[in-house]
């Protein structure tokens, strides 16, 4: 009897043992207690680039940085904040300490993306006299090799564009054009992955980080895409799942 009850015990040890050999990414990821940070980029007093129909980037970028957190929670990412509307208030300065003091394994700062201004030309849109370019459009992701975890934050990039790319929406390569305001290194040309060392708020994060630009605002037809609820969802749904992967590991 007590060799029968310790042969089944060893039985029941080494397949739950096998169990957490086989499936170790499904325990490795503890989403309640994974935290995440959404960076709403820009402020009302700096609210960024200027869309094709006059629209601020800051507002783009508030109302994707919400669906992205209701995504996250909606997966059960408990800490799944931002900054939000504080960080209105807050300097750049005091940006970067609230991002340091937040204690985040992860964060994601939200931007909609421009142009040079030398590709703009002008149109009327509702009576006023606004500057576009449709030569690019296209989201790209930039990480800095200086921050925290820089082989993290390009892990959690390269998982993003892959979901990105996955919906069949193209990256722009507009940021390596060697002319002034631009050059910017691609360190994975196929994915559309920037490194930009020079960014403080991705330096401040003290987990993995990367900057998204969602799209191209000064581009009229990815602008119309860009702002709708749909494309929103979609980004924060390709976000979730990259998310995902990157907190269980794989």
């Amino acid at each position: 009897m007590r060799r029968r009850f310790f042969r089944s015990a060893f039985r029941s040890v080494a397949l739950l043992a096998g169990a957490l050999a086989a499936s170790p990414a499904a325990l490795a990821c503890d989403k309640a207690g994974f935290s995440v940070l959404i960076d709403v980029g820009h402020t009302p007093a700096a609210p960024g680039a200027i869309s094709a129909r006059g629209k601020t980037e800051y507002a783009f970028n508030v109302a994707l940085a919400a669906a992205v957190e209701k995504e996250l929670r909606a997966r059960g990412y408990a800490s799944a904040g931002g900054l939000g509307a504080r960080s209105a208030a807050l300097r750049a300065s005091r940006r970067s300490d609230a991002i340091r003091a937040s204690g985040a394994r992860l964060m994601l700062s939200i931007h909609h993306d421009s142009a040079q201004p030398r590709y703009f030309e002008t149109w009327t849109y509702q009576g006023r006299q606004l500057s576009y370019s449709d030569r690019f459009k296209g989201w790209s992701l930039h990480v800095s090799q200086s921050g925290a975890d820089p082989s993290g934050s390009l892990r959690f990039a390269r998982l993003l564009a892959d979901r990105l790319k996955a919906r069949g929406w193209p990256f722009t390569r507009h940021h390596a054009e060697p002319i002034s305001g631009e050059g910017r290194a691609l360190i994975d040309p196929a994915r559309g992955i920037y490194r930009r060392d020079d960014l403080a708020v991705l330096r401040s994060s003290p987990g993995a980080a990367a900057l998204l630009e969602a799209g191209v605002i000064v581009n009229r037809d990815e602008e119309l895409a860009l702002d709708s609820a749909p494309r929103r969802a979609a980004i924060a749904e390709a976000v979730g799942e990259a998310v995902d992967r990157f907190c269980d590991g794989s």
